[in-house]
């Protein structure tokens, strides 16, 4: 067996393998005891103490104890700057001029009047508001299948275990290993001063290896305050998703409801046309009027056929849209063809403090946690910069023999600390950490731009909701008149009172009127949907966000 005296370990080696009857024991040079040599005599497998491990233990017991406490001391303190939630802009109203709290009405499907509460509770579900069961319906089958919500709760689940991982450096790492080798050594090289055959014997080793990485500096505080803010980021990202998913289904509903009444409209009209065209070319035939009124009134109903192809591909494209928001192929797609029939106004419309509005928008929370982790960067690029100090230790056995193998004798160990502080990068470190600084800036800048185009989509949506009562009240009168007009004029030319031209003009008219209103209703409904999403969509009030999870991950299957 061979042995170094310079080796910070040893060997306790029985070597009985291969009917070897050898037994040796390590030279050893001992503080303040000079060398010791065990005696030849002793047999295989003895165990006989060899060293005094007190005296080592002690002194180094003493250097570590240094070293610890010193990093305690300094564990208190994490560079780079704090985050505080940026304030809340002090706002008395959304809109310049002060609009009333409830909007003009008229007759028709539509046209109620819409009443605007201030600090009234937003429904999580705010789309049962339109009390439509095909509308509930589809948004159901879509929460439940719709890929990009799918996608967003997995990112969510994988941003909140990356933060839980990385908390792991806040505690010491331990790690055990056992290892078995059979070792034949060459002639001559066994260290027993004898030129004999080489030794073939087996070797074990057990050990536990603890290591640690003091977070001096709080770079590793700084890292997964970081990383939770990326989930906190992901968690409003989700909810962003789950408003956008919804808001679009009822607005693409909405306009496959609008669609289906303007091709219902004008196939009303097409039929009229026809029927007005078979007087005329009866009258050509009986020569009471020139054949140029017929042709006139055949191109003016090609061109409201004309109008059919553009609306039908448009309802259709917009069915393909809800089949995507679904999540299926659109042709598994058989929900039923919405009509404004199936849409109920909703008449009060809550409106949130404009002081609430930065707590409520998914998007602005969004932006307030990218500006946390871009602070949280900082830290760490200052805390890189910084000395960074290591601890490890170990401990173990080593044998030729299995029933040896934990003995006294058998024992290794070591403790060591280390500190490592950069001096010469080349300038990586330094313009890191400007970089950081920068990112953190762009990102409150960012922040402020999403606050700001946050409240001018709330103005948005009110100014709008006020003028689109005004338009629609408006278009139902001028259709009202446009069909008392058009009656009128048709039977004046019946009579011969009126030219054809007459007719005509009025014919279109009416077409035009009659469209104009179907998409100021359809735009009421539309825009209601608007100040919903606006508002945040009330998410904070949802019932399907789980309670071990409804702190930081949103909705969850």
């Amino acid at each position: 067996m061979n042995f170094n005296i310079k080796s910070a370990s040893f060997r306790y080696l029985d070597a009985s393998a291969e009917n070897s009857v050898v037994s040796t024991c390590p030279l050893r040079r001992l503080p303040r005891a000079g060398w010791r040599f065990c005696p030849r005599s002793v047999q295989a497998r003895q165990v006989l103490h060899i060293m005094n491990f007190s005296d080592i233990l002690l002194h180094r017991r003493v250097r570590l104890a240094t070293v610890l406490l010193g990093t305690t001391l300094l564990a208190g303190c994490a560079v780079g700057p704090n985050y505080h939630q940026p304030a809340a802009p002090k706002l008395h109203s959304y809109t310049t001029s002060r609009l009333p709290n409830s909007t003009a009405s008229t007759s028709g499907a539509g046209g109620t009047a819409q009443h605007l509460v201030i600090g009234q509770k937003i429904a999580g579900e705010w789309w049962t508001l339109y009390h439509s069961k095909p509308l509930d319906t589809l948004i159901r089958k879509a929460l439940a299948n719709n890929p990009s919500l799918k996608s967003a709760q997995y990112t969510l689940l994988a941003a909140r275990d990356t933060a839980r991982a990385a908390e792991g450096g806040f505690f010491p790492s331990i790690s055990g290993s056992f290892q078995a080798e059979r070792v034949r050594s060459g002639l001559g090289t066994t260290g027993l001063g004898s030129a004999g055959a080489g030794l073939t014997y087996s070797l074990r080793n057990a050990s536990v290896a603890v290591s640690y990485a003091p977070d001096v500096f709080g770079g590793t505080r700084r890292q997964v305050e970081s990383l939770h803010a990326q989930a906190e980021q992901q968690r409003f990202a989700l909810e962003a998703t789950y408003l956008s998913l919804t808001a679009n289904i009822v607005t693409a509903s909405v306009t496959e409801a609008s669609l289906t009444a303007q091709i219902e409209a004008t196939e009303r009209i097409i039929r009229a046309e026809k029927g007005l065209l078979d007087i005329l070319d009866r009258q050509v035939a009986l020569g009471g009027i020139p054949e140029t009124n017929a042709i006139t009134q055949r191109t003016q109903l090609a061109q409201t056929e004309a109008t059919l192809p553009p609306l039908r591909k448009q309802l259709a494209q917009t069915r393909d849209q809800l089949a995507a928001y679904e999540g299926v192929p659109p042709s598994r797609f058989h929900a039923a063809d919405f009509t404004l029939a199936d849409l109920a106004l909703p008449e009060s419309l809550p409106v949130s403090l404009p002081s609430a509005l930065v707590r409520q928008r998914p998007d602005i929370r969004e932006a307030a946690a990218v500006l946390h982790q871009d602070t949280a960067q900082v830290g760490v690029a200052t805390a890189n910069m910084l000395p960074q100090i290591t601890l490890s230790a170990g401990i173990g056995h080593e044998a030729l023999d299995g029933q040896a193998l934990f003995a006294p004798q058998t024992l290794l160990w070591n403790l060591a600390a280390g500190i490592t502080q950069p001096f010469f990068e080349g300038g990586t470190l330094f313009y890191k950490r400007r970089a950081a600084v920068a990112t953190m800036k762009a990102a409150a800048e960012t922040y402020e731009n999403t606050v700001v185009l946050a409240f001018q989509n709330v103005a948005d949506a009110l100014e709008a909701l006020h003028y689109d009562a005004i338009a629609l009240a408006a278009d139902t009168a001028a259709e009202h008149d446009a069909q008392r007009s058009l009656n009128l004029i048709e039977r004046q030319f019946r009579l011969g009172g009126v030219p054809y031209t007459s007719v005509l003009t009025a014919e279109q008219t009416y077409e035009s009127a009659v469209i104009t209103r179907i998409k100021a209703t359809a735009q009421r409904y539309a825009d209601t949907a608007a100040l919903f999403q606006a508002l945040g969509g009330g998410w904070w009030h949802r019932h399907d966000v789980k309670k071990q999870v409804e702190t930081c991950c949103g909705v969850l299957p």
